[in-house]
């Protein structure tokens, strides 16, 4: 059984990651409206119907626009922390959920482990989403790679990584300095030289699709990223999570400890049910 992963958008702008296998899906942050993530899953040929929760990884607007009306309309749980909570999303009370660091939280046939990480919010968390022996992770709005992000990368066969911005175009940019400090602060966002640090120094063996996220408009190119990190890869899949626009549907498959990559469409999955 594979592991079916997305990207529905990625960026300042919002962000919204599926993660799924054949029977149970969540949602990773809802950072686009709630209509906007019904089309955008439709047109990848992805249910609702599937989704059995929504996690918020911290308070930002960018990852929490949508929780609300999407939670309160098709009755999902969110797991969100106290913290977090407090300056998040404002839901029906019995459809809070809340988590602990480290502390493995399963999901009808897909177990969701939350980790903390650095980041200027309340109480900001990274996810791996794992079924079958196969773990997808979910990693952005990270401001340095502590040894939280270091150990639970070395456990994935698909990761979404932030690659946020290229040091010299953030530094040669417009941005006032505060924010530029903010960004590169060690509690902002990660850059193009420390995601691929962590990837050519310590991806597994069996890593077999890099996601690419939360690239900054302004600071930032897909063309810098991809060519960055293609020049460093040889079996792993190195795909760009757009601002714009959803990903393709990914799978992503265990065999035997040696990865196969396969994009399949969505009408092959049997996701429309």
């Amino acid at each position: 059984m594979a592991l079916y992963i997305a990207s529905l958008n990625s960026g300042s702008n919002g962000n919204c990651y599926y993660v799924g296998n054949d029977t149970d899906a969540v949602l990773i942050d809802v950072g686009i409206s709630s209509r906007e993530t019904e089309k955008r899953m439709k047109q990848l040929g992805l249910s609702l119907k599937k989704v059995k929760a929504i996690f918020v990884s911290h308070e930002h607007g960018d990852h929490i626009k949508g929780v609300s009306v999407l939670a309160n309309k098709y009755n999902l749980p969110v797991y969100i922390t106290a913290d977090t909570a407090k300056h998040g999303p404002i839901l029906i009370k019995h459809l809070s959920r809340s988590f602990e660091d480290g502390k493995a939280i399963p999901v009808d046939s897909l177990v969701v482990t939350p980790f903390a990480k650095k980041h200027d919010a309340a109480d900001p968390h990274s996810f791996i989403i794992s079924s079958n022996g196969i773990n997808a992770g979910v990693f952005t709005d990270i401001g340095k790679v502590c040894d939280n992000v270091l150990n639970n990368f070395k456990q994935c066969h698909a990761v979404f990584l932030e690659s946020n911005y290229d040091e010299d175009m953030l530094e040669q940019g417009r941005y006032p300095l505060h924010l530029k400090n903010r960004i590169r602060g060690g509690e902002g966002h990660l850059s193009n030289r420390q995601a691929l640090d962590l990837f050519v120094n310590h991806r597994p063996s069996f890593l077999s699709h890099l996601i690419l996220s939360h690239l900054s408009k302004e600071n930032n190119s897909p063309k810098i990223v991809k060519d960055l990190f293609e020049a460093h890869t040889t079996h792993t899949q190195i795909i760009i999570a757009s601002r714009n626009e959803a990903s393709e549907v990914y799978a992503v498959t265990n065999n035997g400890g040696a990865p196969v990559l396969k994009n399949i469409m969505p009408v092959q999955l049997g996701l429309f049910a």
